[in-house]
């Protein structure tokens, strides 16, 4: 299988950003807190439960609901701050058992994944019967306006361009996704969040420190021109003089 993404540098961003988790916590707190909205529809009770690269956002909010919690990141970093009982995941073999979790919630945690069906498999194994998985990642459309900018001002400063955001799946893609692993009742829906800043440059420090640098394997491994990322972000600025970029969110439910 051909990788996309390069594991060791996603795991040396996440290291880098756990402790500065806090400046943009609010943010992750909320996007957590929307995916977390779902279990208020289940009827079920859920004992054991699985954070999936939570960032600190997902297991307290269960543990609050009564739950048990594992952590699971593959930085350690990140597992020792997210609020469960860390795991730390060493690759995309996530070694996690089968059937020990109720829940698993992987709140914007699997878009790194080079083999997502496969990691959706290992996730439903993780699983008890009747269990269930709540996942959020971003979709098609994510940040495609800086996307589109960023290849615009590179290929004017230097004549090529390299991959800078990661590719996002469709959603009519997910609920496939879901099905091929082997859930049942696979369901899929997204919703857009619109984020706005005055300081475009703060919209890369928030990436930053949400640990969502560049990892793309066919990144140019040299830096970028010191020109590129201020042509890009000007080039983006509204009537209103900030720069709004789109968040599209997936959720993804399935149950075992």
């Amino acid at each position: 299988m051909e990788h996309v993404f390069d594991l060791n540098a996603v795991r040396r961003h996440r290291e880098r950003a756990a402790p500065r988790l806090a400046r943009v916590a609010p943010v992750l707190d909320e996007l957590a807190a929307r995916l977390l909205d779902r279990l208020d529809d289940v009827s079920r009770k859920f004992a054991t439960a699985l954070d999936f690269g939570g960032r600190g956002s997902v297991a307290p909010a269960l543990a609050a609901r009564g739950m048990a919690v594992d952590s699971a990141d593959i930085s350690p970093a990140m597992a020792a701050r997210a609020g469960g009982r860390p795991l730390v995941l060493r690759d995309e073999d996530f070694g996690l058992g089968e059937a020990r979790y109720d829940l698993i919630v992987a709140s914007f945690a699997l878009h790194w994944i080079n083999d997502l069906p496969g990691a959706l498999i290992q996730l439903r194994r993780a699983l008890k019967p009747e269990g269930l998985l709540l996942a959020s990642m971003p979709g098609l459309g994510t940040l495609q306006n800086l996307r589109a900018a960023l290849l615009t001002a590179e290929d004017a400063l230097t004549g090529g361009v390299s991959p800078r955001i990661s590719p996002f799946p469709a959603l009519s893609d997910c609920a496939g996704l879901l099905q091929r692993a082997g859930f049942a009742l696979p369901v899929a829906d997204c919703e857009d969040i619109v984020f706005s800043y005055a300081n475009p440059l703060a919209l890369l420090q928030d990436l930053r420190d949400a640990g969502e640098t560049n990892a793309v394997m066919a990144r140019r491994k040299v830096f970028a021109p010191r020109a590129l990322f201020p042509a890009a972000l000007s080039s983006l600025s509204e009537a209103d003089g900030r720069v709004h970029v789109t968040l599209r969110m997936v959720v993804m439910t399935g149950w075992t």
